[in-house]
């Protein structure tokens, strides 16, 4: 094996140096992350979702403006302007479309036209093998101990269970961090590992220095999962607000979530028809109130008061759990190259058959 790279099937299919992705994470990745990301052999993705159709154009200009590296663009499939923001990808030569959520057949047909990679992100075989029959490229399986959103099945159980189902590229997400998890990753049969807490735990991020130190001096029993922001399952760090948030009455959560509403539709120009549609979108079938179907659709709000303004007393710290084990803050140039190194020697030290 090269001191170089490691070629992996995912490597080959985006063009990247090291079979590694920086995930998407909103008001995290942006500019600054993903290029950086990329100039380090990785694969960034912009997060798109909390950003105007004219922001998104400025920020892709800024990270083609800083890097000469692929990079992707994460999408949400159920946003009414989903195929607008497809539009400007394909306009503006972005190499890669990440999707929060399955994107349509006709959206990923429309992209892979234009030679964009499509690489949905997945928590679940079934959801895995239906972008896969669709057309997708590749495929990014986050396991429950990822941060955000997230599912109850853990990565060592759904990364082989996806991997045999199916014959795309398999990106394994979910309690990444280091070169030894890469190498358990690629003898799962996985192309490479997405990691988001990690690369938000950078120089290089643009996160307030007080939320990181938040973040590294969590333990693995402050990650918590609750379902009290917008009624989803969704991993983040405990603190006073998921507290009092599960602690609120139904009056009183509708009162913080149209007040925090109010904020989301003046700062993304959404209507409050489309905010509450998009509220509505990402219910998958579960039974919510109005308070959080109002947090659903602005829990963006809730995750820029921390990573943007620094008021973790205001907001959520959206956190996989292995931010309970990360103690530093190296740039992205500097973790690549830990990650890489870490998976070459583990690879080395492997015994050998016979």
């Amino acid at each position: 094996m090269s001191d170089a790279t490691l070629e992996t099937a995912f490597t080959k299919l985006v063009g990247v140096r090291h079979p590694l992705v920086q995930t998407g994470m909103g008001w995290v990745a942006g500019p600054r992350l993903v290029s950086a990301s990329a100039n380090a052999g990785a694969l960034g993705i912009l997060a798109s979702a909390t950003m105007t159709l004219d922001r998104l154009r400025s920020a892709v200009r800024e990270v083609k403006s800083r890097t000469d590296e692929p990079f992707g663009v994460n999408l949400r499939a159920d946003a009414g302007d989903a195929r607008d923001r497809v539009r400007l990808i394909i306009d503006e030569g972005v190499r890669v479309a990440s999707f929060a959520l399955a994107p349509s057949r006709d959206l990923i047909a429309e992209l892979k036209d234009a030679g964009v990679v499509v690489i949905p992100s997945i928590g679940a075989r079934r959801h895995a093998e239906k972008v896969a029959a669709w057309g997708a490229d590749a495929v990014i399986v986050q396991g429950g101990e990822g941060g955000g959103h997230t599912g109850d099945v853990a990565t060592t159980v759904l990364l082989p269970q996806v991997v045999d189902a199916v014959d795309i590229p398999v990106i394994g997400a979910g309690g990444f961090h280091d070169g030894r998890g890469l190498v358990a990753a690629l003898a799962y049969g996985a192309a490479g590992v997405a990691m988001g807490t990690r690369f938000l735990l950078t120089s290089d991020s643009t996160v307030p220095d007080a939320v990181k130190a938040r973040y590294l001096a969590a333990t693995v029993k402050d990650v918590t999962v609750t379902t009290a922001v917008d009624g989803l399952p969704h991993r983040m760090l405990r603190t006073d607000l998921v507290d009092s948030l599960e602690r609120a009455g139904r009056t009183r959560a509708l009162v913080q979530a149209v007040r925090r509403a109010a904020g989301f539709r003046k700062l993304s120009g959404l209507s409050w028809p489309q905010m509450v549609r998009d509220g509505l979108a990402m219910k998958h079938g579960k039974e919510l109130s109005w308070s959080q179907v109002l947090l659903a659709a602005n829990t963006p709000m809730l995750l820029k008061a921390s990573m943007v303004e620094g008021r973790t007393d205001l907001g959520v710290m959206a956190s996989g759990q292995i931010a309970g084990v990360i103690e530093d803050l190296p740039s992205c140039e500097e973790l690549v190259a830990r990650v890489m190194s870490e998976a070459r020697h583990v690879l080395g030290t492997l015994p050998t058959p016979g």
